[in-house]
């Protein structure tokens, strides 16, 4: 295992990062973070803020900043970005500035500094567009987009482009071709090209962690960057029911942020991990599944007024299925994860959540 000193931990501030912080601290660490406390993300100067850990309140997109809080560091952890699928294709410019322009600005400082040490990057399962998927005839193929003729029928499945038959979903890769289906996807795809391009030219390890559907305490509340677990729980708090899209079948992968933490920390700190990695539970479960599991966990049952609702309605920027294949993370990092699904979730009922947010 490398000795890495002091990490740089961009977003520390956040959801996620201030969980890798938290972690890498706990194996004695020193972190810096560079945050701009983005006002899309929190309302307030978060309460979780750590006094042994230095703060420098910059912005990504501006390499002075990214040079400024560089000093004495030997490897980096990029969490700061725009996440989830935003409101509608409007919020383009502003996911291409803080996540292409955001991590471009980084490796510029990192290139003029002569950086070598190793760096991680938080990327997305979102970057696989629809996830993995075999016909009975025709082996493994390529799903291709679901026609809104279909979802309007109530259709979800994925067709096979050969046959038309419907099609199977299996653990995703990370060999698997990428395909993003909305602006977010595509930088993070783009942010995955940016560093491998870098790491080509210079003596740097890089890993790109493609995280699935995270949750846990810390998360944004009610704003469309948050992800479905924090909307659904929201929900329930409000004493309403959670409105589930399509029929709630579409299966994802939902991954506790201390694991998350964990395998940032692993890559961080191991010799010779470089790639990508599936970040995952290894144990997918349906969007309906969260949804009644996280009510339980408040107390409701099937029959209660508060319990979800299938809505049957569709958003053209949703997959049906992508889930992951954990085993590089399981053999390769040495992780795997630690909170089971209905422990997780009975976990994120109680968990403190930020402050809400109105869309910036």
């Amino acid at each position: 295992m490398m000795s890495v000193r002091r990490v740089l931990v961009t977003g520390g501030a956040g959801f996620i990062g201030s969980h890798i912080v938290d972690a890498l601290r706990a194996e004695k660490v020193d972190v810096v973070v560079l945050d701009n406390l983005d006002p899309a993300a929190h309302s307030v100067r978060p309460d979780y803020l750590r006094d042994d850990v230095e703060y420098q309140w910059g912005d990504c997109r501006n390499v002075d900043d990214w040079t400024a809080a560089m000093a004495g560091v030997d490897a980096v952890s990029h969490q700061a970005g725009k996440v989830g699928l935003g409101v509608d294709f409007g919020d383009v410019g502003e996911y291409v500035d803080h996540n292409d322009i955001g991590l471009a600005a980084g490796l510029l400082a990192l290139h003029r500094l002569g950086f070598t040490g190793p760096f991680v990057l938080a990327s997305s399962m979102v970057v696989y567009g629809e996830g993995r998927y075999a016909c009975a005839d025709h082996g493994v193929v390529a799903a291709p987009p679901r026609s809104p003729a279909r979802l309007e029928a109530g259709l979800f499945e994925p067709q096979c482009p050969h046959c038309g038959a419907d099609l199977t979903a299996k653990p995703i890769p990370e060999d698997a071709r990428c395909d993003p289906r909305n602006v977010y996807a595509a930088t993070k795809l783009h942010q995955e090209h940016l560093l491998s391009a870098f790491a080509r030219e210079k003596d740097v390890r890089p890993v790109m962690l493609r995280y699935h559907n995270v949750y846990g305490s810390r998360m944004p509340r009610d704003t469309p960057y948050a992800g479905v677990a924090s909307i659904f729980r929201s929900a329930y708090e409000a004493g309403k029911a959670p409105r589930v899209t399509e029929d709630g079948d579409q299966r994802r992968d939902f991954v506790h942020v201390r694991d998350i933490a964990r395998a940032n920390v692993a890559a961080l700190l191991s010799d010779d991990a470089r790639g990508a990695f599936n970040v995952a539970s290894g144990t997918p479960r349906s969007v309906g599944d969260m949804a009644r599991s996280l009510g339980r966990a408040f107390g409701y049952s099937e029959g209660d007024e508060c319990w979800p609702v299938v809505t049957g309605h569709y958003r053209l920027g949703d997959v049906r299925h992508v889930f992951a294949s954990s085993h590089r993370m399981n053999h390769e990092l040495e992780i795997s994860p630690e909170h089971s699904f209905d422990d997780g979730m009975a976990d994120f009922a109680r968990a403190p959540l930020r402050q809400s947010v109105k869309p910036a």
